[in-house]
Order: structure tokens, then C-alpha cells, then sequence
């Protein structure tokens, strides 16, 4: 059934009224975080308030690994899902990482484990494990490397081996399938927000807007790639857009990441189906703020998992973003 279709066009991102009431809330945050030696790390699908006022440093997953590396902030709050606050404890253990709600959790990382892991590496002995960041420290910490879907090609290929298990998302892992001659193992995992958008529905606005053209995220299904005019990360599609500077584009992924770079571009017109992710949106400005007063919820890790964990992700770290 074909989502929401919105329009994302410059100036509708945070009307003045909203800035205005929200400035007691933004005031008790940058207080907060003055005293507690902290930053607010913002996920691009996080809400425009959020993404626009509070935060101090915004990106994709990758940007927010490297994030938990360079800051000098004692204290980080992560506005993301639970698995990102986990891979910033994991890549800065010496830092104290808050996750505002325990509940942003992601389907991705709650759709495999540990075990399930192990059980794949008993079937395929020998073969590496990439698994996705969108993921808990228990899976990374059983996996040869992680990646994000800025790297995910550049990762599979940087082992040097003919074949890999891939983790846990099937339509990233189909898609890296297309880009590289290594044979690629998937475990049938998905995200809820991008495995509901259809090809169908695509072509179909694509036809009622004239022909705009298509970015999407490679967690989307095939049929929905197929109909794409670039693939590839929040950040590689930020970058597309800037360098082509469309007048118009649909943009495939969820729904407030449009809201967030349209004024970073701000000679484009964002079409879409939209999802929103229920998880995500579980981060709020007030919570955002209790955590910051009450030093809540800190991410905690068993040492021996976040070691072996580390070792997966500052593999990837060494090979880096790709787009």
C-alpha cells in the first residue's frame, strides 16, 4: 500500500514560532551540556528540532563512529537508536554515552544474535563476517569487520576473500552483491522503515512529478533500486544532491532526513514516500534534556564483548567512508 507521499520544500523546516518556543527547552540543553562537559550527537533521521537546535555534531552511522573517536566531550548523548549509542561506547569506552530512551531500539539489530552469528559460521567455516553496524556489541563482537552502507563495498572487498557472510540486512547485502565480483552470503534481515517502500509506488510518483529523478537508500528492496537514479548512503545522497543541485528530487529513505539537509540545499524540492521510523522518533528534545540532567540511560558493555566488538569496528574505521 503506498505511504504518505510529503514536500520538503525550503523555509518549512522550522517555522520561527517553533524556534521561539522551543528556546527555554534548547537554553536548559546547552546549559546542561556546558556543565557536564557533553555534546548531543544527532542521527540525520532524528526530528528538525532536534537535528537543528540541539545538536552539536549530525551525520550517518559513520560519521557518529567517528564522532566517538575525536570529540574531547567527556560525556556524549547519543540522539539515535541504542545499537549507535553502543558503537560509541564501544570506539570511546573512556567516555560516558547516554541514550535517551532504552526503547530506540532498531529491527535490524533485533533481528539477529549473537548465536544466530555463530551458528552461520559453523555452516560456512572459515568465511568472514560483515556484519552492519546496525547491530548490538554481542553480533559485532562475533563478526570479522563491520560497515555501514557508505562502506559496505569497500569492506567486503578490503578482506581479499571470494566470499562473505553479510549481516544482517538481505537488501544492503543484495545490493553490494551487484557492485562486487565476491560472492556474498545473506542473513534475511530488513528494516522496517525501508522494506515497506515498493518500485511500484516509486515509478509511480516518479510519473506524477514528471520525470524527477530518484535517490535511494540501498536498504530498500531491489525492485526499489531498480527504479533509482543514485544509490547510496544518507551521506552519499546528501553529496549527490549538492553536487547535482536538482530542482527537484525524490528522496528515498526516512521521512526527517529531508527535513534535515533541505536547508543545506536549499534550491531543491524533496519529494518522497515517507516512513517514519517509530524507534528514532522515540528521541526527544525533553528527553534529550532529562538525560542530560539526570545522566541517564549510560550505555554499558561487558569488556570482553566490546574488545572483540572494537576490533570489528576499528577495522572498518581503517577502510573508511566511500561516498
Amino acid at each position: 500500500m503506498p505511504t504518505a507521499l510529503r514536500i520538503t520544500r525550503p523555509g518549512d523546516v522550522l517555522p520561527e514560532e517553533e524556534v521561539a518556543a522551543l528556546q527555554p527547552t534548547i537554553a536548559e540543553i546547552n546549559r546542561l551540556k556546558k556543565e557536564r562537559n557533553a555534546i548531543v550527537a544527532a542521527h540525520n533521521y532524528m526530528t528538525p528540532d532536534i537535528y537543528h537546535l540541539a545538536a552539536d555534531i549530525t551525520g550517518d552511522s559513520l560519521a557518529l563512529a567517528y564522532l566517538a573517536q575525536e570529540t574531547d566531550a567527556e560525556v556524549i548523548v547519543l540522539a539515535g537508536v541504542h545499537f549507535m549509542a553502543e558503537t560509541a561506547k564501544i570506539i570511546a569506552p573512556e567516555k560516558t554515552v547516554l541514550i535517551p530512551d532504552l526503547q530506540a531500539g532498531c529491527s535490524l539489530a533485533d533481528g539477529i544474535t549473537g548465536a544466530d552469528v555463530r551458528r552461520l559460521k559453523e555452516q560456512h567455516p572459515g568465511v568472514p563476517v560483515v556484519t552492519y553496524v546496525n547491530t548490538s556489541a554481542e553480533v559485532k563482537a562475533e563478526s570479522d569487520i563491520t560497515c555501514t552502507s557508505s562502506n559496505a563495498v569497500a569492506v567486503v572487498e578490503s578482506l581479499g576473500v571470494d566470499r562473505v557472510i553479510f549481516t544482517p540486512d538481505q537488501f544492503l547485502g543484495m545490493w553490494v552483491a551487484t557492485q562486487t565480483d565476491v560472492d556474498i552470503i545473506l542473513w534475511e534481515g530488513s528494516c522496517m522503515v525501508h522494506d515497506r517502500f515498493t518500485g511500484e509506488e516509486v515509478a509511480m510518483h516518479r510519473e506524477a512529478y514528471g520525470g524527477v529523478p530518484v535517490i535511494a537508500h540501498p536498504e530498500s528492496p531491489p525492485d526499489v533500486l531498480a527504479e533509482a537514479d543514485y544509490v547510496g548512503s544518507t551521506h552519499g545522497m546528501i553529496q549527490w544532491v549538492r553536487t547535482n543541485q536538482p530542482e527537484k528530487v525524490m528522496m528515498i529513505t526516512e521521512c526527517s532526513m529531508a527535513d534535515n539537509v533541505s536547508s543545506e540545499t536549499p534550491n531543491t524540492e524533496y519529494i518522497r514516500p515517507c516512513n517514519l521510523c517509530p524507534h528514532m522518533k522515540r528521541i526527544t528534545l525533553d528527553n534529550i534534556r532529562t538525560s542530560l540532567a539526570t545522566m541517564t540511560h549510560q550505555v554499558r558493555i561487558d569488556p570482553a564483548v566490546a574488545d572483540r566488538a572494537r576490533a570489528a569496528v576499528e577495522r572498518m574505521l581503517v577502510v573508511g567512508r566511500q561516498d
